[in-house]
């Protein structure tokens, strides 16, 4: 019986939030195993991440929040490699802010900014990306594409300060099976990945005593998360063609205490 799963050689993904963090893991996993990737970043470093990774890489400086430059990223990975096979979602920010601080309520616009990249990015990504997805003919049981959206522990174990965070990986944990469930018919997986404490630009700022103390927290192992075993499940997902509807918690048994 023929491979129907989903390999990487040749095959072209977008991977948002490429230009560092658990993106730029992805894009240099993925690129590593003869996938074309257009990496769309904000950040102008996702040129250098692109030229460091070589020709098969390239970028396209993409607010995710817009559908007009998140539908040129995907017509543009089309336009260089000839199709669209999948989509990495990395893009996104935190804050910590609790919703009744010192100067008052949180500002409205500040929890608006996080659902906006975090969620509705994440969203518009999956709809511009899975519409082109599907224009590609395959046969019955082959994946036509596959889409991996990163949610957070914190959308379980959401912290005090997280609320904003907390309520926009939760909504991408709740749009996975729905998603997954309607691009069924299309040969069309989707799976989200639910990572602990990682050592990601996100904790570059804080001490390194404080970095340390984060890590002591996982159960085992004790240390931080490193991009590229975010990197390498993201990979097996593509690969692994039953892995479709679920969000996997990636880390080491953590249960985040309330702050």
């Amino acid at each position: 019986m023929a491979d129907s799963r989903m390999q990487l050689t040749g095959r072209t993904f977008i991977v948002t939030g490429g230009s560092s963090g658990l993106g730029a893991a992805c894009a240099a996993e993925f690129a590593q195993h003869g996938a074309n990737i257009l990496i769309c970043d904000v950040s102008e470093r996702g040129a250098d991440v692109a030229k460091e990774l070589g020709p098969a890489v390239r970028f396209a400086r993409t607010d995710v929040t817009d559908g007009a430059q998140v539908q040129a990223a995907v017509d543009g990975a089309v336009a260089a490699f000839g199709a669209l096979h999948g989509a990495i979602n990395c893009a996104g920010i935190a804050t910590a802010e609790r919703v009744i601080g010192r100067d008052g309520p949180q500002p409205l616009e500040h929890f608006s900014k996080v659902i906006a990249v975090n969620l509705i990015g994440t969203f518009n990504v999956i709809r511009l990306a899975g519409a082109k997805m599907i224009e590609r003919p395959v046969e019955p049981g082959e994946d036509r594409g596959v889409i991996v959206c990163t949610a957070s522990v914190a959308a379980y174990d959401g912290q005090i300060g997280q609320a904003a965070y907390s309520a926009s990986k939760g909504g991408v944990v709740g749009l996975t099976l729905p998603v997954a469930r309607e691009f069924a018919q299309h040969q069309i997986r989707v799976a989200s990945i639910a990572p602990g404490i990682f050592d990601t630009p996100m904790l570059a700022g804080l001490p390194e005593a404080a970095r340390e103390s984060l890590g002591k927290q996982v159960p085992f192992p004790s240390r931080l998360g490193r991009p590229a075993e975010y990197a390498a499940l993201a990979r097996h997902i593509v690969e692994n063609q039953m892995l479709n509807g679920e969000v996997i918690r990636l880390d080491g048994a953590i249960r985040m205490a309330p702050r």
